[in-house]
């Protein structure tokens, strides 16, 4: 892919311009005293913050709002990429010659002589690939290190989908959703006598593997499980605020069928307008 020489000087000056604004912000004599006190780890809530609102900005199909976002994300990268150099461990121009390189040799289709047929091709070259940088033997058939990284690296429940996909795609599966639905009805049973009968971390246990399930049912009917709570979640604020709205006294006054008058109100309400 090729551009013109002048919107790529804009988009180096402007890359160029952030880089000096914030080593300026680091700088240890005149620079911002909340910037100078970063680390990378003091920083890592912001990087997870940073990226969720990307993609909150991407759901909302709004093109500014999400160049907004890209940008507030692209400060901690470069912000990291400072703290770094200012430790004298590694700078901006590693981080990025370091993507572009393993790009190029993730790509040998685009950037050298192999030929592929489909997408799927692309994801084992990519795999060997991978672990011939990693020194690691590459067993196209063992998941279970793939597996660790996703509970490692993933929030639990983008972790829990991406497992599920994986497993099942390598046969371990349910014959059919049936199964998973009695599954999930075990587990449920199991929850219950647990929360009755069982210590704490029994009652962990057995919550996990109830999420888990129904993680699986989501992936059986083609729901994304994260972007459904996300959505309830949304959609709960919408009302809780509604019944703040309606409320002529602190909500902690009324009773519980005062509550879900209001609750069913506010549901009625949001339907109508929404």
């Amino acid at each position: 892919m090729t551009t013109s020489s002048q919107p790529r000087t804009a988009i180096l000056q402007a890359l160029d311009r952030l880089v000096e604004v914030v080593a300026a912000l680091r700088h240890p004599e005149t620079g911002c005293p909340w910037d100078l006190q970063q680390t990378h780890k003091t920083l890592v809530p912001y990087v997870i913050e940073e990226a969720y609102e990307v993609v909150d900005a991407i759901h909302g199909d709004d093109t500014e709002h999400i160049a907004e976002e890209l940008g507030d994300l692209l400060l901690q990268v470069v912000l990291q990429a400072q703290v770094a150099q200012d430790e004298g461990t590694f700078d901006l121009q590693v981080v990025a010659d370091g993507i572009a390189d393993k790009l190029i040799r993730r790509h040998p289709h685009v950037f050298g002589d192999v030929a592929v047929d489909s997408v799927d091709e692309v994801h084992r070259n990519w795999e060997k690939i991978k672990a011939e940088e990693k020194g690691e033997p590459h067993n196209p058939h063992q998941l279970a290190p793939k597996l660790r990284k996703y509970n490692r690296t993933l929030p639990p429940l983008l972790a829990a989908t991406k497992i599920s996909q994986k497993a099942a795609k390598a046969g371990f599966e349910w014959d059919s959703v049936d199964g998973v639905w009695e599954k999930f009805h075990e587990e449920l049973d199991e929850f219950r006598t647990a929360i009755a009968h069982e210590p704490q971390e029994n009652q962990l246990a057995e919550l996990g593997d109830l999420l888990f399930t129904l993680v699986n049912i989501a992936r059986w009917h083609g729901l994304d499980a994260s972007e459904a709570l996300q959505t309830t979640n949304r959609r709960f604020i919408q009302r809780f605020e509604q019944v703040e709205n309606q409320s002529d006294r602190p909500l902690t006054d009324y009773s519980g069928e005062e509550l879900e008058a209001l609750w069913q109100q506010a549901k009625a309400h949001l339907k109508q307008s929404g």
